[in-house]
């Protein structure tokens, strides 16, 4: 049987010469929650090699790019953003029901993104009035939480955005039937592997990258920043050694907390760091 190259390296069987046949497509859906579309646009980004994920899915509902939508049941669910109100906590459940895989990419939507931060705020009520003008048209939840926390999901998809070419590993792999080669080791062996100076060791700079799981080619690093932790934490990361090393290079408590407070602030490990007395999301549901 002839095979046609698929994304990610996987190959899926063709349909055999001779005789006409007719394949099902699997049908994917890449819907929205709380978030700003940018891990949705990296699947459009995918300049190269969209034609050939156009080919083989039938997108059923994309409407960052589409507004054709045929709806569920999907084979896949790629699902972005977070759960910030009642309405998508049900509609959650429901894409779920209707989807054999579930996979979620982005931040948003694996630890709950920037919008965490309100799950540390003691008077969410008054954080609101602060924020909105009319605050009485705004609903939401006092939380924002990672989807995992509502339903179950097959494959986490970190970072803020997401990697390209990990999308196309997890696209290619669902393809193929197996399992996705992702990393899990921390930004520091990204930055070793490409010789790149170290910026707390040369710039005596604060950086989360031995904490910090690798998977975007370790970006702030190579332009003298240090890393902000968007993949989120790394497997077995070491965060005693990383608050040492903050405090030597002279940050107060503060400010070595507040490190740990941005895109993946709800992150059990990095939760642990910036807000150790803040009760669990879901006590405030």
């Amino acid at each position: 049987m002839a095979t046609t190259p698929v994304p990610g390296g996987s190959p899926a069987p063709a349909a055999p010469t001779g005789r006409a046949t007719t394949t099902r497509r699997p049908r994917v859906g890449v819907v929205k929650f709380a978030s700003c579309d940018g891990c949705q646009l990296t699947l459009l980004d995918c300049e190269d090699e969209l034609l050939a994920v156009a080919g083989a899915f039938e997108i059923a509902d994309f409407r960052e790019a589409s507004s054709s939508v045929l709806g569920g049941p999907f084979d896949l669910a790629l699902v972005e953003g977070s759960i910030t109100t009642a309405e998508d906590r049900e509609r959650i459940r429901a894409i779920r029901a209707n989807a054999k895989r579930l996979v979620t990419i982005g931040a948003c939507a694996t630890s709950g993104g920037i919008q965490a931060l309100r799950n540390f705020v003691p008077a969410f009520e008054e954080f609101r009035r602060a924020v909105y003008a009319r605050p009485e048209y705004v609903a939401g939840l006092a939380t924002s939480t990672p989807i995992r926390d509502h339903v179950a999901v097959d494959l986490e998809l970190r970072g803020c955005p997401i990697s390209k070419a990990q999308l196309l590993e997890v696209i290619g792999a669902f393809l193929g039937d197996r399992r996705p080669d992702l990393p899990t080791e921390s930004v520091c062996a990204e930055c070793k592997r490409r010789g790149q100076v170290c910026v707390v060791v040369a710039r005596g700079m604060p950086c989360l990258g031995p904490v910090t799981q690798t998977g975007c080619g370790a970006i702030c690093p190579r332009f003298h920043r240090g890393c902000y932790g968007c993949f989120g934490p790394a497997e077995r990361a070491n965060l005693t050694a990383e608050l040492v090393q903050l405090e030597t290079l002279g940050l107060s408590e503060a400010a070595r907390r507040n490190v740990f407070a941005t895109f993946n602030a709800n992150a059990p490990e990095f939760r642990a760091v910036h807000a150790p007395s803040a009760p669990p999301p879901e006590a405030r549901r």
